[in-house]
């Protein structure tokens, strides 16, 4: 009796039909689909590549113009240094006593240390000015990026 019912339930049971051309639409479909994103996604990534160039490049000229007015500050500097240093020496040579030697050196150093601090505010300021410079153009190009990420 086992024999015959499960011959029975065999031949009762149905297997879904399989329809080879739905099944190609919807492999193409879904190969067309994943095509579509892959250009989307290439398109999106190159349009980045070229963003990020332009702001490197950008960074790159601003760098070297600000490197520029740093090196120009700098002999500047020292010129000024090494002008003011032979001034005193010229100074000290024509000195005629002791009291008049430690008088010149007292006012040299005074006004050393008070040029020095001048040329270190001047540095500082031109050092943050040309930190904010150099930094602008990426901070501008990944802000943007950043905007894109969060309006997709």
């Amino acid at each position: 009796m086992s024999k015959t019912k499960t011959a029975e339930t065999i031949e009762n049971v149905e297997f879904p039909s399989f329809d080879a051309s739905k099944a190609t639409d919807q492999i193409r479909a879904f190969a067309e689909k994943g095509v579509e994103q892959s250009k989307e996604a290439y398109a999106k990534l190159k349009t980045g590549a070229e963003e990020t160039q332009k702001a490197l490049e950008s960074t790159f000229e601003t760098a070297k113009t600000v490197s520029s007015d740093l090196s120009l500050k700098t002999i500047a500097a020292l010129r000024a240094n090494a002008e003011a240093g032979f001034s005193h020496l010229e100074a000290l040579i024509g000195a005629k006593s002791l009291s008049e030697v430690v008088e010149l050196q007292t006012a040299f150093l005074r006004k050393h240390v008070e040029t020095t601090v001048e040329q270190a505010k001047d540095f500082q300021t031109v050092a943050s000015k040309a930190a904010e410079d150099v930094s602008k153009p990426i901070k501008t190009a990944f802000e943007k990026a950043v905007k894109n990420i969060k309006a997709a």
